[in-house]
């Protein structure tokens, strides 16, 4: 826990960096981030081998002959549209483009997902299972019906219009396709990435509320995203279709394609405020709440670049997830 004083000191530094920013001050703003940074670092717990095992396990544990044995089971209701991703992708704008249809009800960064699969994780660590593939191997149909029931149980109170379809946009999700598979299997789950620079610079120079820690040091952001970029190539390989891939890039550059696209995705029939998605005057409580405000934000693509010269770290990091980008390196991909 931090002294009050510390924390005015990160928050002092982020605001000053985004001063300096908004002033085209590139070196200033870097300095500020940085510091803003450090700081904030030093008062949060986030082990990077930790997680990267964790995703080693997701891996070796939802194969593709486990999960078409699993088939059967679940929830079958398909009402969920799991936006997963980092922050700052891109995903509240798809949110906000899907939230404009008419079948189709946005929400939040949900925590349930979560939730259940830190209850879940909790039953290993006391020693019910001997590790996270027994634990999931051990999960009847019945039991997977169950989780999916209690997923939706709990995010009812957030469903105001009874429409059929509700957003689910807490980016951190990607870790848990496969529960989500295992406990939900006609959910949609739409992966919303952006170049690894521009995704992790932004993460970088974000202070968030809670749960990103992995975001205040260059090494760990990048080594986050590559994960990222693993566990969701696995999905590819083991479960064809399991996700659908929007680049923001793409749907920058050629937006009214990817609508159409992203609504197929969706099971959806195309409606046209979907490409008004700014005139929708829903509440949105990301980063993102501006952005998605007026007509479809380019300013954000490359602006990264004019800090290409401090972020060294991040970019040997990231390695050739960033010079293949979109696709996928050959050593990340089983396929």
């Amino acid at each position: 826990q931090e002294s009050p004083r510390a924390e005015d000191l990160f928050h002092l530094q982020f605001a000053l960096g985004k001063a300096h920013e908004d002033l085209g001050e590139s070196q200033a703003a870097f300095r500020h981030y940085s510091e803003g940074n450090r700081l904030r670092r030093a008062g949060i717990v986030h082990d990077a081998d930790a997680f990267s095992a964790e995703i080693d396990a997701s891996v070796s544990t939802f194969t593709a002959p486990f999960l078409a044995a699993r088939r059967e089971g679940g929830c079958p209701a398909p009402d969920p549209i799991f936006i997963v991703g980092l922050p700052r992708s891109g995903s509240t704008l798809i949110e906000q483009i899907l939230a404009s249809h008419s079948q189709v009800e946005g929400t939040m960064e949900l925590p349930d997902m979560m939730m259940i699969a830190s209850r879940l994780a909790a039953r290993v660590k006391a020693g019910e299972f001997a590790d996270f593939a027994a634990m999931m191997a051990a999960l009847t149909p019945a039991d997977r019906q169950r989780l999916g029931e209690e997923y939706l149980e709990r995010t009812c109170i957030h469903r105001k219009s009874g429409k059929p379809r509700f957003i689910d946009k807490m980016p951190n999700n990607w870790q848990h396709v496969g529960l989500i598979r295992l406990i939900l299997p006609n959910a949609t789950i739409i992966d919303a990435r952006r170049h690894p620079m521009g995704c992790c610079f932004s993460a970088w120079k974000q202070h968030f509320a809670r749960g990103q820690g992995f975001s205040y040091d260059l090494v760990d952001v990048g080594r986050y995203y590559r994960d990222y970029v693993r566990l969701m190539a696995h999905f590819d390989a083991a479960a064809p279709g399991a996700a659908t891939r929007v680049i923001y890039e793409e749907m920058v550059a050629d937006t009214e394609t990817q609508v159409r696209r992203l609504l197929g995705a969706v099971g959806l029939a195309y409606e046209p405020a979907c490409l008004e998605f700014w005139r929708n005057d829903r509440a949105v409580r990301t980063a993102s709440s501006e952005q998605v405000r007026q007509p479809i934000f380019t300013d954000g693509v490359d602006h990264w670049k004019a800090y290409a010269g401090w972020l060294g770290p991040l970019s040997e990091t990231l390695g050739d997830v960033v010079t293949l980008y979109p696709a996928v390196p050959p050593e990340l991909s089983p396929i």
